[in-house]
């Protein structure tokens, strides 16, 4: 097995989870063990007469305690970048071994191996090591929820101690001028007044404030800056009180949201679907049905959408003809992941199936992705971004070019068509929305004008015509003679736009590419819609594929939930 191999999985080591598999808990404890042990061992040390009597027992301890943290700590921060992208390459392992955890890890561990260079003294680099019993927080719920709290009520406290301090200085020059002439010698100027002030809140450890006000108005300054000295504690240990309560209301909250998104996986278990007899994950799952079969609350299930970026909330009515005049109709999706703009899978075909719009058509990402899997072609399809204002990977503008998510789907897509004899097939919907109903169902545009159904645009983007148009003619006859759904070439739409996404790709006079917009009443509401997806693999596998079988893929015969546990 390769390093590149090993890395992931041996990173899910050191998620400071102890709530994962069991053998990652063993690894976990094992690391408390340790820390414990080396600090026992420290700590007995400082007695003479165990020191004496055990010291080689202890030395050993040290050393083989020392040499297993090393191992760990060096595949820690090895394995670092998978866990947390922003520490990738060295100056990112550089971030992490300055940050809280990660400088505990290197200063406990390698100060051993720097005494070597630089001779340290041995009491200094016991109590260097014992700082490894920090270590211990990283696991401790108590002390994540704590941070929280902290952090969370960090703006209001640094606003209080601001209001105090800044009340102190001027109670501290009040007090000045109050004394300066009752104690010339004892408040000379305005900074002892401010020490002495400030003094009283921490007890005056150093005795810097070793005198007392004797003016009326002093003391009663006294008073005053005795009361604020309460506050200075009172305040920020009643704000992360009321941080840390709800800090564990917020935990509490999350584990009813994680709960709550395993249920509504649930929802989508997979089912055969009788046209094909392959088992597909449903489209949609309304949400009347989930809080009838569920028993969840509309906020538990926004709550979960929000958690979980594999669901989306969708209106159904959108799917609609202008024409029907549909009511909203809510409903939840369910889609794969595995990019940071949604979904990629290479199958080594010559044949890629591109959905650049699955994120804000409704239920099409389903259809698009077992069009792919029904048909092994290669899949990509953006599934993130923001819905509102929608920026469009079909159209991208020169700001979204700059998006890493777009870049990313661009990559992934170069790497696709850059082989011989490629060809880019492009889902898009049609007659949903504000759109009417076209006489026709399919629709493929190849880069033409609305309306000019030849091959004579310089621009179009098909370069092997020929094979296109028996691929075109076979398609259309089968999908008329089986499912009443006709075909058009650039009819109704037009794809001549330079700016289109594929006409970004390099290489454009290397590979075939067209369009394919399929009326929602056909993709979504056709029961028999997975079944007009592997005619239409079917057909393009003879032409661009070496003539496949469709439907052979052995996870279509799996049951499960959704779109876990395939093998790709």
């Amino acid at each position: 097995m390769e390093l590149q191999e090993i890395k992931p999985k041996l990173s899910l080591v050191f998620d400071d989870n102890t709530k994962t598999v069991v053998w990652k808990n063993h690894v976990d404890y094992t690391i408390w063990a340790i820390i414990i042990i080396s600090t026992i061992a420290i700590f007995l040390s400082t007695y003479e007469g165990v020191n004496e009597k055990y010291g080689t027992v202890l030395d050993a301890i040290d050393i083989v305690t020392t040499i297993l943290f090393t191992i760990e700590v060096s595949l820690r921060i090895w394995t670092i970048d998978i866990l947390e992208p922003k520490y990738k390459g060295f100056w990112g392992r550089v971030k992490y071994c300055l940050s809280f955890y990660g400088l505990i890890d290197f200063v406990s561990t390698y100060s051993y191996y720097i005494n070597f260079f630089i001779p340290l003294p041995l009491d200094a680099l016991k109590a260097i090591r014992v700082a490894r019993l920090l270590r211990i927080f990283r696991f401790m719920k108590s002390y994540r929820l704590l941070t929280t709290a902290i952090s969370s009520k960090g703006k209001e406290m640094f606003i209080s101690m601001q209001f105090l301090g800044i009340t102190t200085i001027i109670l501290s020059f009040v007090l000045f001028f109050a004394e300066h002439e009752a104690q010339p010698e004892v408040f000379d100027n305005g900074m002892r007044s401010v020490t002495w002030a400030f003094m009283q809140y921490i007890g005056d450890p150093g005795n810097f404030g070793d005198f007392q006000p004797i003016t009326t108005i002093g003391r009663t300054i006294a008073c005053l800056i005795g009361i604020l000295g309460i506050a200075i504690f009172a305040v920020p240990a009643g704000l992360i009180g009321a941080g840390f309560t709800e800090a564990m209301e917020e935990e509490e909250k999350k584990k009813k949201t994680e709960k709550n998104v395993k249920r509504l996986r649930l929802a989508f278990e997979r089912k055969m679907d009788r046209y094909t007899r392959v088992q597909v994950s449903p489209q949609f799952v309304s949400i009347a049905d989930i809080q009838a079969r569920l028993r969840m609350s509309m906020d538990d299930i926004f709550d979960a959408i929000d958690h979980s970026d594999h669901f989306r909330l969708v209106n159904l009515a959108n799917t609609r003809t202008i024409d029907e005049k549909a009511e909203d109709k809510l409903a939840v999706e369910h889609f794969p992941l595995n990019r940071n703009y949604g979904y990629f899978i290479d199958r080594g075909s010559k044949v890629t199936i591109a959905s650049p719009s699955s994120l804000v058509d409704p239920c099409f990402y389903h259809f698009a992705y077992y069009f792919a899997k029904l048909a092994g072609f290669n899949y990509i399809s953006r599934e993130l971004g923001e819905l509102w204002p929608y920026k469009s990977f079909y159209l991208p503008s020169e700001e979204l070019k700059k998006d890493p998510a777009f870049q990313s789907y661009m990559d992934d897509l170069q790497s696709l068509v850059n082989r011989e004899d490629h060809w880019l097939i492009t889902l898009l919907v049609a007659s949903g929305a504000n759109e009417p109903a076209y006489p026709t169902q399919v629709h493929f545009t190849y880069g033409g004008k609305r309306g000019d159904e030849s091959y004579d645009d310089p621009n179009i983007t098909i370069h092997n015509v020929p094979l296109f148009e028996q691929m075109y003619q076979e398609v259309s006859e089968r999908l008329n003679t089986a499912f009443n759904i006709q075909c058009d070439k650039q009819r109704y739409h037009d794809t001549s736009n330079q700016k289109l996404f594929t006409r970004h790709l390099e290489g454009n006079d290397k590979f075939n590419s067209f369009y394919i917009r399929i009326a929602w009443s056909e993709c979504l509401w056709n029961p028999a819609h997975v079944q007009i997806s592997q005619v239409m693999g079917e057909v393009f596998n003879k032409y661009f594929d070496g003539n496949k079988a469709t439907g052979t893929d052995p996870d279509l015969k799996k049951k499960g939930i959704g779109y876990e546990g395939y093998a790709k």
